[in-house]
This record gives structure tokens, C-alpha cells and sequence, in this order.
């Protein structure tokens, strides 16, 4: 466990596309946040989840990682189940939400056009997630919403992605950290039930026990 190095910058414009693209979006939308979405949760945390990017009129919106848009909706409400969330619900980056041993970040702090970071952008914003993996303690358990988490995951720990291959509830053995895969909680997946409510949960149950 490490710390001291930078895990966010609110400040940070080193992908053009995405700076041109928030400025934008401001433009459009004054009273949204539109800057670099900062983790929110527990700091000693040993559960970190790892989102892909804010969404347009979620996180971009409110300046906390799945609020504001369908994507949070389960997210929160399970997170309460399993005792990580003080509340089932997640307003506004000023409500009364905590999260109690448990973050959540995403691979690419910005939004990102039609929510698709390039591969520039996601290999960018890296080094973010590299330090903050690094502040987890030892057994920590880190949860990949989505193949693109996943594989900034791995690509964080400078492991190699052929050996670790995405798969809804797969485990994986990182070193010093485990990582389980699970597909992310978009509206899409939900609604088109390729993640269900029992699927979501199974994940969370199997992060609990881990820990």
C-alpha cells in the first residue's frame, strides 16, 4: 500500500477531445459540474468499484460517480443492501450518502462523447487509477463494471490482459488484490436483462464474503 501520488485532478484537461467536449457540454448545460468526476466513498476502503466514464446527465451532472442517471439506481440500492451505502439512494453529490468500506471511481474521470472514451483517453486517465490502486491495502477487492474497467484494471497493475479475461462474476487473482468482473449496470444491460437484479447481487455477495 502506497500513497502520497495523485488518484484525481479536477483541473485535468490532458485529453483534448474530452476538455473541448466538457467545455461544450458547460456551454449547454451552466449549472452542471462538467470537470473531472473525483472517486466518492471511504477512503480505507478495501472494496473499490471501477465504473467506465461519467455519464452526460448523471455523474457530469451532479460531480459524484452514478448519480443522477439509471446506471446508479441499482448500484446504490444494492451497495445499501450489503451494507457499504448508508442510504439506497444517491441524490447529489451533497445528500446525506456514505459509503462505509467501499469507493467508487471510473477509468476515465470525464464524459466522454456518446459514452465512448478512446483508447488514448482511457490509457491517459490510467495513471489515475494505477495510484489509487495503490492506496487499497493488501486483499482488497476490486469490482470491474464493464470490460473497459476491467481492462484499465489490469492494464493499471501492469499485468497482461491475455491472462485475464472478462466474464460476469469471473474472479481474478491480481497479486496483491482480487478482482471480480461483473457487466456494468447500464440501462441497457438492465433493461434488456443481460444483468439482472440476482446477477448484481451475486457479485456483491461473493465482493462481501471475499472481504
Amino acid at each position: 500500500m502506497t500513497s502520497g501520488a495523485a488518484i484525481f485532478d479536477r483541473d485535468c484537461r490532458a485529453c483534448p477531445r474530452l476538455a473541448a467536449f466538457l467545455d461544450e457540454v458547460n456551454e449547454r448545460y451552466p449549472d452542471y459540474y462538467c470537470r473531472p468526476v473525483p472517486p466518492f466513498g471511504d477512503l480505507s476502503a478495501r472494496l473499490l468499484i471501477v465504473g467506465l466514464a461519467p455519464g452526460m446527465h448523471g455523474a457530469n451532472r451532479s460531480g459524484r460517480p452514478f448519480t443522477g442517471d439509471h446506471a446508479g439506481i441499482m448500484l446504490y440500492e444494492v451497495l445499501h443492501q450489503f451494507g457499504f451505502a448508508s442510504h439506497p439512494e444517491s441524490v447529489s453529490a451533497d445528500d446525506a450518502l456514505t459509503l462505509t468500506n467501499c469507493r467508487i471511481t471510473n477509468a476515465v474521470k470525464c464524459l466522454p462523447p456518446d459514452n465512448k472514451p478512446v483508447g488514448a483517453e482511457v490509457n491517459t486517465c490510467n495513471a489515475f487509477l494505477a495510484n489509487e490502486l495503490a492506496t487499497l491495502a493488501d486483499g482488497s477487492v476490486v469490482i470491474a463494471l464493464g470490460g473497459i474497467a476491467h481492462k484499465a484494471i489490469v492494464r493499471a497493475l501492469g499485468l497482461r490482459q491475455a491472462d485475464y479475461k472478462f466474464g460476469h462474476e469471473a474472479l481474478h487473482d491480481l497479486g496483491r488484490l482480487r478482482m471480480l468482473d461483473s457487466y456494468h449496470c447500464s440501462r441497457y444491460n438492465t433493461n434488456t436483462g443481460r444483468l439482472t437484479r440476482d446477477m448484481f447481487e451475486s457479485v456483491f455477495r461473493t465482493a462481501k464474503s471475499l472481504l
